[in-house]
Order: C-alpha cells, then sequence, then structure tokens
C-alpha cells in the first residue's frame, strides 16, 4: 500500500511538473496587441483574420533549428524531474539508515558483540551499514584508526550521493544554456530578416524576436525548480551522512579504550 502511495505521488509530481512549464510559457503568450493598440488576452472575442504567435506556433514554426532547441529543453526537463524524484526516493532516513539495522547493531554492541552487529550490516545492506561495516573491520587497530575508518566510509558515501545528485544540477545549467542558445538563434534571424529587406514585415520579426524571448523563457523554467531541488537534496544528504556518522561514533564509544596489542586486549574490551 506504501508502494502504490508512493507511486502514485511520483506519477501526480511527474504529471505536473510536466504540465506546469507548458501552461506557465503559454501564459506569457495569452496577451495579444490588437490592430487598434488594445491589448486582448486569449478570452477576448476578436474578428482578427490572422492568428499566431502562441507557444505552439513559436516551438512548430522555428525552423529546423529552433524545433531541435525546443525538444532538447523538453527532454532536459524530463531528466531534471526524472532525477529529481530519484534522488527524492534515495535520500530518506529509513532508506539509508534503516531503524532495524540500528536496533540489531545497538542490541549487539550493548552485549559487546561484535561479530553479531556485522552480521547485522551483511543482513541489512544500506549507506549505514556500509559505514558500521568499515569501523567494525578495524576494530583490532585502535580507536584512531576506527575514526579513520568511519570518515573515510562516509565521505565515500557521501560521494555516491552526489554522483547521482550532480545529474539534477547538470540538467538546471543546461536550461539557461538551451534558452541562450535559442535566444541566440532567433535573434540571427531577426537580424537575416533585416538585411533581406524585411524590415517592413512586421510578422516575420515579431515571429524572430518571439522565438528569441520563448527560448529564454524556456531555458528560465527548467532552471529554477531544477537548481531548487539540487541543493534542497544535497543539503538534506549532508544532513543525513552527519547523523549516520554521528549515530555510528555513538555505537563505538565502548571500543575507545581498545589496544593493538592482540587479540587477547580487544576480546576484554
Amino acid at each position: 500500500m506504501n508502494k502504490f502511495k508512493k507511486s502514485l505521488m511520483a506519477l501526480m509530481i511527474v504529471i505536473g511538473t510536466c504540465t506546469a512549464p507548458v501552461a506557465a510559457l503559454s501564459s506569457f503568450g495569452q496577451e495579444l496587441e490588437g490592430a487598434d493598440g488594445q491589448i486582448v488576452d486569449a478570452n477576448t472575442k476578436t474578428n482578427s483574420p490572422k492568428k499566431g504567435g502562441g507557444f505552439y506556433d513559436i516551438v512548430f514554426g522555428s525552423g529546423v533549428v529552433g524545433m531541435l532547441l525546443w525538444f532538447a529543453l523538453f527532454g532536459d526537463g524530463m531528466l531534471a524531474i526524472y532525477f529529481s524524484i530519484d534522488c527524492l526516493i534515495m535520500i530518506k532516513p529509513e532508506k539509508l539508515m534503516p531503524a532495524k539495522l540500528i536496533d540489531k547493531v545497538q542490541e549487539a554492541m550493548g552485549q559487546g558483540d561484535v561479530v553479531a552487529a556485522m552480521e547485522a550490516c551483511q543482513n541489512t545492506p544500506s549507506a549505514m551499514s556500509n559505514i558500521l561495516t568499515a569501523a567494525f573491520q578495524h576494530v583490532e587497530e585502535g580507536f584512531d584508526v576506527i575514526q579513520e575508518a568511519v570518515n573515510a566510509a562516509s565521505d565515500l558515501e557521501q560521494e555516491k550521493m552526489m554522483q547521482r545528485l550532480n545529474w539534477v544540477s547538470v540538467c538546471g545549467n543546461l536550461g539557461p544554456s538551451l534558452g541562450l542558445l535559442g535566444t541566440v538563434q532567433g535573434m540571427i534571424l531577426t537580424f537575416q530578416a533585416l538585411a533581406s529587406g524585411g524590415a517592413g514585415d512586421a510578422a516575420a520579426l515579431a515571429n524572430s524576436i518571439g522565438q528569441a524571448l520563448w527560448t529564454t523563457a524556456g531555458g528560465l523554467v527548467v532552471s529554477i525548480p531544477s537548481i531548487t531541488a539540487f541543493y534542497s537534496l544535497r543539503n538534506n544528504a549532508n544532513r543525513l551522512i552527519l547523523r549516520m556518522t554521528a549515530v555510528t561514533m555513538e555505537f563505538l564509544n565502548g571500543l575507545r579504550n581498545v589496544s593493538v596489542e592482540g587479540e587477547e586486549a580487544v576480546a576484554e574490551a
């Protein structure tokens, strides 16, 4: 039931995030200037014989290069949604540090049974179990070595999460770049129209300038949510890594007096 609710929520997020940019961009073109200089919107009934300048006309009337740019923007937005949802599901306390694992390790360490604690880590694979396993593997080498192993394992787990999180940042950074490329293409078309003596054709100039502005808006619509999601997920990941490290060191406080003289000293500790 919980998996069904999570899947339904993820589907709603995808649908909402996909439709929101299109609705936002379409709202930019709802207001058009009439022939008499008055502003009319999409809900105003007019008898204008010529229609155009909407979002659909901008996307499919911008030429091959313009259409490729728009498809790249849509693809970038979809990838940003996918990686954001993937990281949102991955970076959760119940995923990284299961309560079942913590209870078993706490019980085993309370009895001084390191072997049972390692078995609990092996039976419950997670980021927390990886950090604990790295610590338990150096039990015979002293507390300082254990602490170094915990820090190294924590850095490794953080790097694993950042490798997936960075894709959200990449999608966020690609949005303005694609929008800027579309802006440059629209301005090139504008100057080409002017150079070919099209200064009197206001519609052609308006379409070229519209292409430039719409792609800029599209890039920003993709970039702003992606960058916001990246920093939010990154901060959450850093908090969980620090929490896992603190919990691990709390479990290992009983090993502070472990010496490196031999197995007998370790057994006594």
